[in-house]
């Protein structure tokens, strides 16, 4: 048999084996298999789990930092570096490096996110010294190639450039954070600027991992079909030694939430859809009230027939879609509302969207509703959990967290619990008042800009500024 058609096959044994990767809890949810967790001399954190339904193992890598570490005015740093880690590391430059990869049918990528940066492989079990060895090099020992930095950083700017040019709707959450959070570390956009990556040099980048790569940053969880004692061992011998990293991980302090209202423009001129974003400071990462607010999002704006779905695209027609959520990080992160719709329908389909929210807050939500999401919660959920690299990653987040496994095994009795007292007091605590939001607007100004005017003061910049928010006022 060939490796393609073993990897085919072992994909379908996964499929139909993945209720093997959780156990069964007594109240219909789902639990965690046993797990090992180890703490090297060097502060690096192990985490192990052995599942031998299938012949595959994944790991992750996860350093503390990310682009809380970018050093001001050179936002995309972290996200850069990520790139480069997959670009030739050890002995391998970036061709042998991917083809060391390909060749076993493995997977291996790594990203970068607000507060972490991180390295994340699944390959067949027979293949795992080779796994650790790759993630290993990719994390300790990378090339920092300057012909792969230079590729790099052109295609991040041409990247946004591009999505300013054609449909920018992948960058209106980033748009939001940087006017929402604007002065904070959680409005600096983790894949920078056109303006900040333009500053960016290799030297910066080494400077970077110099600074914030190190033993005690780093939490390494592996899952599937391996041997936990001998796994220790291989990794202990890869990681054990890497010293510690020179400062302090860099941490956000909580911001208060927007008071009032404020609108950012960004004319986009000629544009025949209107994209829009609001938000306030939501809640981080271990609320105690996660549950709660995650059925009342769900019936807000959490899935297809939520209510702001329903309003703004089901009955009105005034969009393809429209969704609420939270940003869960060590500090409250944002929530925020987003949609888009034509030029002239700008206003109508945010006034609706203003609606919605207070009618959430002026109604409250029913029995009926709470008890479908969360149905629909405890029915989503095992799906998170049931592969190898999902597992290894709820593991990293957990540890980065500071939470054990309760996070998993609990979830469903936290969802159960989740009554009518708990969501009033959410989407009072929780949820924005329709009066107290940060807005971004993006379209043709000449066509939008009365409609933006009337939802408060507007701040207005180009969709051609190399930035994502004006600067913050001293």
């Amino acid at each position: 048999m060939s490796r393609a058609a073993l990897l085919v096959g072992v994909a379908l044994v996964a499929a139909f084996a993945s209720q093997s990767h959780a156990q069964s809890s007594a109240d219909g949810g789902v639990r965690l298999p046993a797990l090992e967790q180890h703490t090297l001399a060097n502060g690096v954190v192990l985490v192990l789990m052995e599942k031998h339904d299938t012949p595959l193992v994944s790991m992750r890598a996860l350093l503390r930092g990310g682009s809380l570490g970018d050093p001001a005015g050179k936002e995309g740093s972290a996200a850069l570096l990520a790139e480069l880690l997959e670009k030739g590391a050890g002995k391998r430059d970036a061709v042998a490096f991917a083809e060391a990869i390909e060749n076993v049918g493995g997977e291996l990528a790594a990203s970068a996110e607000t507060e972490s940066l991180a390295v994340g492989a699944s390959f067949l079990a027979r293949d795992v010294d080779l796994m650790v060895e790759l993630v290993a090099d990719a994390v300790l020992r990378p090339r920092l190639d300057p012909q792969e930095f230079s590729k790099a950083r052109t295609l991040a700017v041409q990247s946004i450039a591009a999505a300013k040019d054609a449909d920018p709707r992948q960058l209106i959450g980033i748009y939001g954070d940087a006017w929402l959070f604007r002065g904070h570390p959680y409005g600096r956009p983790t894949e920078g600027s056109e303006k900040s990556l333009e500053s960016i040099s290799l030297d910066d980048l080494k400077s970077y991992y110099a600074a914030q790569c190190g033993g005690d940053r780093l939490i390494v969880t592996v899952v599937g079909d391996i041997r936990a004692a001998e796994m220790k061992r291989r990794l202990e011998a890869a990681f054990g030694g890497w010293e510690r990293s020179t400062v302090a991980a860099p941490a956000a302090t909580a911001m208060a939430r927007v008071q009032g209202r404020r609108v950012l423009l960004v004319d986009k001129p000629g544009a025949t859809q209107t994209y829009f974003w609001l938000g306030n400071v939501g809640a981080d990462r271990t609320d105690p009230a996660r549950a709660a607010q995650s059925v009342a999002n769900t019936i807000f704006g959490g899935r297809f027939t939520s209510m702001l779905n329903t309003e703004l695209r089901i009955k009105s027609g005034l969009s393809y879609g429209a969704s609420s959520g939270f940003a869960r990080l060590t500090e409250p992160g944002a929530f925020q509302i987003t949609s888009y719709t034509q030029t002239e329908k700008t206003s109508e389909a945010m006034d609706l969207a203003f609606a919605t929210l207070d009618r959430l807050h002026s109604e409250g939500l029913d029995a009926d509703a709470i008890a479908s999401a969360k149905s629909y919660l405890l029915g989503q959920f095992p799906t998170s959990i049931e592969t190898n690299g999902q597992i290894a990653n709820r593991l990293a987040d957990m540890v980065f967290f500071g939470l054990d496994r309760s996070d998993v095994d609990e979830y469903a009795a936290r969802v159960r619990a989740v009554d009518a007292a708990a969501i009033a007091a959410t989407i009072e605590r929780d949820f924005p008042k329709s009066g107290d939001l940060a807005m971004v607007v993006i379209g043709d100004g000449s066509e939008i800009r009365e409609a933006a005017r009337k939802y408060g003061p507007v701040t207005e910049m180009k969709i051609t500024d190399p930035t994502f928010a004006p600067p913050a006022p001293n």
